[in-house]
């Protein structure tokens, strides 16, 4: 019953970007099945009423289909496309300081306990609850009188529900400053701006604030990969958007994003997409070429 109201509505909403009437809520629709491609997650709440996504990070796959929901919870490299399709989905980016209020309106006790080191990414079963908020939220896309006030209501809500749930620890600790993630997620960022240049481990957990041991151990259970795994990732995404426009220039290309050796840098990138990047340049520069992020 949720799903079926759920899906009127977010058809009637879906716009060609994805955005709509209310900051950091967005619809997206997907008429058929397409090759898996690059991206970068975002951190969000992801639900999907309409067909089924999969996605890979590092050795890690998930796949959720309509009535489930993905949260990422820190901005990760991953390589994904919907299994099945026509699909419709909701979104709502995750921000850090709204849910650190409501983690201090709330009460020790409201609170599962939590575990280890949460996965940057986790997928759940939707509640009816949830998917309940979700609509009211939705809703208020026709309302625009009632939009300003009651839409940041709906929202609290929903990331209560996130907050509460199966996937909890890894939501709130994306509001707390001084948890495991929030450290691991400046290294991320750290390396996502300085990915062209090497560094030492060390000093990408000096700078995290955490020591060696623990870093590698938090690291690898939120994005799945090492720090140098991550870095490479990071390069090749880069490197294939650059061929997307500068298909002659290969070599320049793989320097560009990091690589002293044109040798490994078509290694690498046969590895991450299948195929040389002077192939994966002609693809991408065809008509029919593969659309990227």
């Amino acid at each position: 019953m949720y799903l079926d109201a759920l899906r009127t509505l977010l058809a009637r909403h879906v716009r060609p970007d994805s955005t709509t009437a209310v900051e950091g809520v967005l619809i997206s629709k997907v008429e058929r099945p397409a090759p898996p491609s690059a991206s970068m997650t975002g951190t969000v709440f992801a639900l999907i009423v309409q067909g089924a996504k999969r996605l890979a990070l590092g050795d890690r796959v998930y796949e959720y289909r309509a009535g489930q929901y993905l949260v990422a919870s820190v901005d990760l490299p991953v390589t994904g496309h919907f299994t099945e399709a026509p699909a419709l989905g909701f979104g709502l980016t995750l921000r850090p300081e709204t849910i650190a209020e409501l983690l201090l309106r709330a009460g020790p006790a409201d609170l599962p306990r939590a575990g280890g080191p949460p996965s940057g990414i986790a997928v759940s079963d939707a509640p009816d609850e949830l998917l309940d908020a979700v609509i009211r939220l939705v809703r208020l896309l026709d309302q625009p009188r009632d939009r300003a006030v009651l839409a940041p209501l709906a929202i609290r809500e929903i990331l209560w529900r996130l907050v509460t749930g199966p996937q909890g620890a890894v939501v709130r600790q994306l509001g707390l400053a001084d948890s495991s993630l929030t450290h691991v997620a400046r290294a991320v960022r750290w390396i996502r701006d300085n990915y062209r240049e090497p560094f030492r481990v060390e000093d990408v957990a000096q700078l995290s604030g955490m020591s060696v041991s623990a870093f590698y151990r938090n690291f690898q259970a939120v994005t799945a990969m090492s720090p140098i795994q991550f870095q490479k990732q990071i390069r090749l995404q880069e490197a294939r958007l650059l061929l997307a426009t500068n298909p002659n220039d290969v070599a320049r290309v793989g320097h560009h994003v990091g690589y002293d050796s044109a040798s490994q840098f078509s290694r690498e990138y046969r590895r991450q997409f299948g195929v040389p990047p002077s192939q994966d340049a002609a693809r991408l520069r065809a008509p029919a070429a593969l659309t990227l992020p």
